[in-house]
Order: structure tokens, then sequence, then C-alpha cells
């Protein structure tokens, strides 16, 4: 198996999966990109704190219409991840109302986006539901 690379900084691959934040050590406002100082309150310092994978589903669009070459329907979603919002597709689950609902317990998953000619993968995450959804 060749190497495999994460998406997004701040999803760390291995045994155990999950998302790290930069967390405000004034305010404790969260954030996945790169930060000079805190959009909440200013302050400049941060400590990096790591994320459960486990969490809810808050609200979600069913997206019919994208980009060419981007499957749809696919379903677009913010989850509740330890009292932090993170934006991802919902995964592994129908894109329709009558599979995904608000409230609903997820998790985070993760999946290869695609490999380069040297076998190494880009590896992306979504939340799939928990349990019969």
């Amino acid at each position: 198996m060749g190497q495999q690379v994460p998406l997004v900084d701040y999803l760390v691959l291995g045994d155990q999966p999950h998302l790290v934040a930069k967390e405000c050590t004034a305010c404790g406002a969260r954030f996945f990109d790169r930060r000079n100082a805190c959009a909440s309150c200013g302050k400049t310092d941060f400590k990096t704190v790591e994320l459960g994978t486990a969490g809810v589903l808050r609200t979600f669009t069913i997206v019919a219409y994208a980009a060419p070459g981007v499957p749809v329907p696919f379903v677009a979603g913010v989850v509740d991840l330890d009292g932090t919002s993170v934006r991802a597709n919902v995964i592994n689950v129908a894109a329709d109302a009558d599979h995904v609902r608000t409230g609903m317990p997820v998790r985070l998953a993760t999946y290869v986006l695609g490999a380069d000619d040297d076998g190494t993968e880009a590896i992306g995450f979504g939340f799939e539901p928990v349990g019969g959804d």
C-alpha cells in the first residue's frame, strides 16, 4: 500500500482518525484554519485540541446541482462535534430526507479521494450515520 496524505491539515490519520482544531486560550473559540488572532476576542494565543469522532448533525442540505464532474445528489451538513461546528458531507447514506435528519448521531469517517501515479492516496473525511440510519 502507498502513502496516505490528508486532504486538510486538521485531519489526523492513523489507527484512530480524528480532527484537531486551534483553540483560543483566552475565550475557547475553535478554528480549523490558520489564525493570527482569534476572530472572537482578538487574542493571539492558541493551543491544538483533539476533537472526538462522535457528533450530531445540526443542519443539512441535499445538493442537487454541482460543478461538472461532481456526483449529485449529496448531503452537505454541519455537525456539532464536541461543541465545535464542523462543515462536512454526510456520507455512506442515501441523499434523501428519508435517511438524513437533523439531530441524528453521526461519526467521523475517512475515505480515499484519489491516488497519484506513485500510489499516494489523498484521504478526505465526512460523517456517517451511527446505527440503523
